[in-house]
């Protein structure tokens, strides 16, 4: 079968593949890579028995050779699994930093992440390099995934430049991460209040090891990831120097949000599946769906728009299915509390009100970069990065802002594989995006305008990115 005719079948198996694999790796023996001994006067790992994490419940010190996903895999200090299908197969990774990997977690009542054996929510990860550049990065999960989710596509590669990392599972992770016991919007509150948590740690946690506050402190995610970079520059610019968003999730009490459009998909994604309904398709594009994306509707709907409405409905307006969890998983359009019938503009002001709780509003006050491909299927960028650029120049930021639409980048890396006459990789776009941010407070050079970035028609796109 050509590329051009890849089924949706065969993407989702290669991803499913991916991930199976991935887990693999996570399951296999640890490596002895643990040392103990605190190193006087510089070196290696020098200082770590200075190392008390503020406000951590728990914290586990370990020296280590190698931070990169090549040594903390095999050595039981990442979990592969965590990381998959967020990067495309033969992309190219450092390797060989030593250093200080600190794990631990804040007090939480929500037990969720399984990691380490502490079934303990609000996991962190804090890493140290030996070769120190005076910079700290800041992640957050995304998804619904653990601290470790950023190791591949963001840790090793600034742990190789010298920053230091940290990480977090954001407070409650997992399919059912609107379960933690707080009202509604709650579970996405406690996600920047985590993320700010481990900032101030993690700033006196390199002091204590360094004997200096880091210079420069840096925020990058992907997804959810994205909207926490946002949230945080826009509430708490204080603690950040800049930011990196790609692919960030928009939230609006008065839209656009998830539960705007993906009952659209919901309801009408299995009419032109069928059919090839034309009202039914324009139902899809009206509600932001980029035309020309038609060919990643079917693992889309497989995959992430019915699970994604339902658990994040869940978390906004649980009265809307009454009792039951999360609504009924691939209900057709016309059964009761369906949500592919679901109208967020009809719910009650509450809903809007919880969803106010953890808006963004686009008034950040330190220079941010974003990225977003033209083809994401999950958050389609004219109803997400888009409308945020639009927010941003409402509160006269522009000037602090760019806005990068990558062509024929999707929300999924994972699926360039089975499509690789259509899709490019979006991870080489964020890091060139993120070398322009540093470059941009640091030096003063100034990033090029809002622009596509197209498709070259030759290179390594796997692991190169002109912005």
């Amino acid at each position: 079968m050509s590329p051009t005719t890849t089924s949706p079948r065969k993407a989702l198996a290669a991803l499913t593949a991916l991930i199976a694999s991935a887990a693999l790796v996570a399951a296999a023996p640890p490596a002895s890579a643990d040392k103990s001994t605190d190193k006087p006067g510089g070196g290696h790992c020098a200082r770590q028995s200075k190392i008390d994490v503020p406000g951590a419940q728990m914290q586990k010190v370990a020296c280590l050779d190698d931070l990169t996903t090549a040594g903390t895999v095999p050595s039981g200090h990442s979990k592969a699994a965590d990381f998959a299908g967020l990067h495309t197969p033969g992309t190219v990774n450092p390797t060989g930093v030593p250093g200080i990997q600190v794990d631990g977690y804040f007090p939480d009542t929500s037990t969720a992440n399984t990691n380490n054996g502490w079934n303990h929510d609000s996991q962190f990860v804090l890493r140290i390099p030996d070769s120190w550049n005076g910079g700290l990065v800041v992640t957050g999960a995304p998804g619904n995934r653990s601290q470790y989710a950023n190791d591949f596509i963001w840790s090793d590669w600034v742990l190789a430049q010298g920053y230091a990392f940290a990480s977090t599972d954001k407070g409650n992770m997992g399919l059912r991460f609107y379960d933690d016991g707080s009202a509604p919007g709650g579970s996405v509150r406690e996600w920047n209040s985590r993320v700010t948590e481990l900032t101030v740690a993690a700033k006196r946690v390199v002091k204590q090891v360094r004997a200096k506050a880091p210079q420069r402190t840096w925020m990058a995610g992907i997804s959810n990831g994205g909207y926490l970079v946002r949230w945080q520059l826009e509430n708490r610019p204080d603690l950040y120097d800049g930011g990196l968003d790609w692919e960030g999730t928009l939230l609006r009490a008065d839209g656009p949000n998830l539960l705007t459009y993906l009952p659209t998909a919901l309801k009408n994604y299995p009419a032109y599946a069928a059919t090839g309904d034309a009202a039914a398709h324009d139902a899809m594009i009206a509600a932001g769906f980029a035309p020309g994306s038609e060919f990643l509707w079917p693992f889309h709907e497989t995959v992430y728009w019915d699970l994604t409405q339902r658990i994040y409905r869940e978390e906004f307006d649980p009265e809307f299915d009454g009792a039951t969890d999360a609504g009924t998983p691939y209900c057709a359009s016309g059964t009761p509390q369906c949500d592919a019938d679901y109208d967020y503009a009809s719910r009650p002001d509450s809903v809007k009100e919880a969803m106010r709780s953890v808006e963004l509003t686009g008034n950040i006050t330190k220079p941010l970069i974003s990225l977003q491909g033209d083809l994401d299927t999950l958050l389609p960028i004219a109803t997400d990065q888009d409308v945020y650029a639009g927010l941003v120049a409402d509160e006269g930021r522009a000037a602090q802002h760019r806005a990068f639409r990558i062509a024929d980048g999707t929300h999924t890396d994972a699926l360039v594989p089975a499509f690789p006459d259509r899709l490019r990789p979006m991870l080489p776009c964020a890091r060139a995006g993120f070398e322009a941010l540093t470059a941009w407070v640091e030096d003063g050079t100034a990033p090029p305008a809002n622009a596509t970035v197209a498709r070259p028609a030759s290179g390594d796109l796997l692991n190169t990115c002109t912005l």
